[in-house]
């Protein structure tokens, strides 16, 4: 379905109370207007109407600290429409050559240790941006001014990589709207191109999208003892590690991020444990176009203040003055991150571990 097409209503099941039961649609009026956000509010037709000047101003949801108790209510209840007003692709050069435009914010995940919370302030439920026929658009052209591929780099030998969902989890954001779906068909007849996203959710009904190779999906995985602290509402990691295999059947290229990497008490033990579960859970079709990230713990002082207000359990694992250092990060904040001896060492133990126990798995990057 494109855009044009989205008013015609809901073409999947309304996700479950689980983690969407929306009571608030927060709209910008263009973005409530347009056939994406019909669509939206087909899918959520009880959900109250709220107008907004802006997606990004709303004092009730950004920078309201008595959010900090109804932080899992507010990714559960709310749901923001927007309009996207810029439309870049930043270089990146790590995971993917480019940063698409976002096509939403926020997610209705609760991990503990999610960057976005730092830049919205104290709750990031869902924003939708409905103007996906621009943001389509857009990244054509970008494809076609880059041209074919014709030095390999880590992101991939062929295909110039675009990473989705740098503010988001698309695989939520595809129980919302359909625009996953419309970016996902427009990767596939694009060459040179290749779509990609990070995930901690299993939506099967991508299975459906049919995308010939040209979508990277990437399902973040970590021991289930830091996943059941850590990544809360999200998929279970053997879960995971199960649907993996059906995702390449389906003509997706799936690769793994272990991420993030914490370094504590018997990690090594439960990372090789991982390692094992991963390999006897996929198949040779997976193994042989495999390949990993490895990203250790990025905190913040303000994330940290805002987890000890809702989730302070979180913080015994996340939090540890001793081993981490202050560092500017790309836009400017100031985050904590692992002291340079204590990452070099915990990246050297992981990727020999993976070099013992999954030696099929190259691992593209380690950051």
């Amino acid at each position: 379905m494109t855009a044009s097409s989205a008013a015609q209503g809901p073409t999947r099941p309304t996700p479950g109370p689980r983690l969407l039961d929306v009571r608030r649609l927060w709209a910008e009026p263009e973005a409530l207007a347009s056939p994406r956000g019909r669509q939206v509010r087909a899918r959520f037709p009880d959900a109250e109407i709220i107008p907004v000047a802006s997606h990004w101003q709303i004092d009730r949801l950004h920078g309201n600290a008595g959010n900090i108790d109804r932080w899992i209510r507010v990714k559960t209840e709310d749901l923001v429409l927007g309009v996207k007003k810029s439309l870049t692709a930043r270089e990146n050069g790590r995971s993917a050559d480019w940063i698409a435009p976002s096509t939403s914010n926020g997610c209705a995940m609760a991990c503990a240790y999610c960057y976005v919370p730092r830049r919205k302030g104290y709750a990031n439920p869902i924003t939708v941006f409905t103007n996906i026929d621009k943001i389509v658009g857009y990244l054509g052209r970008h494809v076609r001014r880059q041209g074919p591929k014709t030095v390999p780099n880590q992101c991939d030998p062929h295909a110039w990589v675009y990473d989705l969902g740098e503010n988001s989890d698309c695989s939520i954001d595809a129980l919302v709207s359909d625009n996953v779906a419309d970016l996902i068909t427009a990767f596939r007849s694009w060459p040179t191109a290749k779509a990609s996203f990070a995930t901690k959710y299993v939506n099967r009904d991508l299975l459906d999208l049919d995308p010939r190779g040209r979508t990277r999906i990437r399902f973040s995985l970590m021991p289930e003892a830091d996943a059941r602290l850590l990544d809360l509402r999200t998929t279970p990691i053997r879960q995971r590690i199960a649907a993996i295999d059906d995702f390449v059947a389906a003509g997706y290229e799936v690769h793994v991020n272990f991420s993030p990497v914490v370094v504590r008490p018997g990690w090594e033990r439960d990372w090789a444990e991982l390692l094992e579960q991963l390999c006897d859970g996929t198949g040779s079709a997976f193994k042989a176009q495999a390949a990993a990230e490895i990203i250790m713990l990025t905190h913040n002082e303000q994330l940290h203040e805002v987890n000890l207000g809702w989730h302070p359990k979180a913080e015994d694992l996340l939090w540890q003055p001793a081993a981490q250092q202050a560092k500017r990060s790309g836009s400017g904040m100031w985050n904590v991150r692992y002291r340079n001896h204590v990452k070099a060492a915990g990246v050297d133990t992981l990727t020999g571990l993976i070099a013992e126990r999954t030696p099929w798995l190259t691992v593209r990057y380690a950051f």
